[in-house]
């Protein structure tokens, strides 16, 4: 089973992912954890290149390194994890791609879809849980002793952080969209939830999946927080 997590920085998603790794555990399901860009020893290079430069990166050269990054995740580890009977927790898939690279660089979709297919070899996931939060909000948490406007060019951000609030609305929306046209796939949370709460949704969605699953309520499902 594939369980990708969706949403701007700042929307919680390695928290919930830490939380739903720990459920797993206890429901002795054997896990793997991986994120994008990353995941192998190229893709972690690629991702140096992605996040912490400060070079001005084409849009076109950005939607490349990125899928390049994840082809080789694909094709190295997580399709070998699947077949291996894994169930494969990611933090970031191609709808980030759209998102990010589509609405909020502008890259025309036809062509964006092309490199995606190229990059997923006609992987998808099974469930997809997307933390929506408006980028205000998202920048509040990150930076939560400022206020707004907040600087771009902070050095606590990274490369693709820096790209401003009018940007990250734009990738927000095309989350929006992505989740009207594939709605089967998506559990849509509101990322200004208490964790726990997000939590006990993601088990309740996960749970079905899950071979001699506890009943959620029954459940360890972590602490309070």
């Amino acid at each position: 089973m594939l369980i990708t997590f969706e949403g701007i920085d700042g929307a919680g998603k390695s928290t919930q992912i830490r939380k739903l790794r720990k459920w797993l555990a206890e429901q002795e399901v054997e896990v793997l954890v991986l994120r994008e860009p990353g995941g192998t020893a190229t893709a972690e290079k690629i991702r140096d290149i992605l996040l912490e430069s400060r070079d001005n990166i084409s849009p076109i050269g950005e939607l490349l390194l990125f899928s390049a990054s994840r082809a080789e995740l694909v094709q190295k580890v997580i399709l070998p994890a699947l077949e291996t009977g894994k169930t494969v927790i990611l933090d970031r898939f191609f709808d980030s791609t759209t998102a990010y690279q589509g609405y909020g660089r502008g890259i025309d979709r036809r062509m964006l879809q092309t490199v995606i297919d190229l990059s997923v070899f006609s992987l998808r996931p099974d469930l997809t849980f997307y933390l929506d939060i408006s980028p205000e909000n998202a920048m509040l948490r990150k930076f939560s002793e400022k206020s707004l406007p907040i600087a771009f060019d902070d050095t606590e951000l990274d490369r693709i952080e820096r790209s401003g609030l009018d940007f990250f609305r734009r990738v927000r929306q095309g989350y929006l969209d992505i989740i009207k046209e594939e709605a089967e796939r998506f559990v849509v949370l509101d990322a200004l939830d208490k964790p726990q709460t997000l939590h006990k949704r993601i088990i309740e969605s996960v749970s079905p999946h899950v071979p001699g699953k506890r009943n959620p309520s029954e459940s360890s499902t972590g602490d309070g927080r």
